[in-house]
């Protein structure tokens, strides 16, 4: 199956029944994201599931309606192209903030310094 964008028309009135609602349907196997809009009343549910299980789902507690089922459109990434001098810049600040250039300082106590140290000779 593919990915389906799934808008449902809920009727829920409050945020428990929101929150019932959105774990439900998040125990069903194949979704990848849900979002509600209280507002519309509106829920969408993009995954590889069927519509029809979400909604058996879902009219057990409250009134449910397929509004669509379509496609998830996957948004076009834009990549941004930096000149060959802040990619060289941003690796050396990389390569600075993991390999400090602190050595790491060891205290050395001697007998002098500390009559009671042990010392075997």
């Amino acid at each position: 199956m593919e990915i389906k964008k799934i808008i449902l028309k809920l009727e829920v009135f409050d945020d428990k029944a929101k929150q019932k609602a959105m774990k439900n349907v998040s125990s069903l196997p194949g979704v990848t994201s849900i979002s509600v809009d209280m507002k519309d009343k509106k829920l969408t549910v993009i995954g590889d599931v069927d519509p029809v299980c979400i909604v058996s789902k879902l009219r057990k507690f409250c009134r449910t309606e397929i509004l669509s089922v379509g496609p998830a459109k996957k948004e076009p990434k834009k990549e941004e192209k930096k000149d060959a001098k802040d990619q060289l810049a941003d690796l050396v600040k990389a390569h600075q903030a993991f390999y400090s250039q602190y050595a790491p300082h060891y205290y050395v106590r001697s007998v002098e310094e500390d009559p009671n140290a042990c010392v075997i000779c």
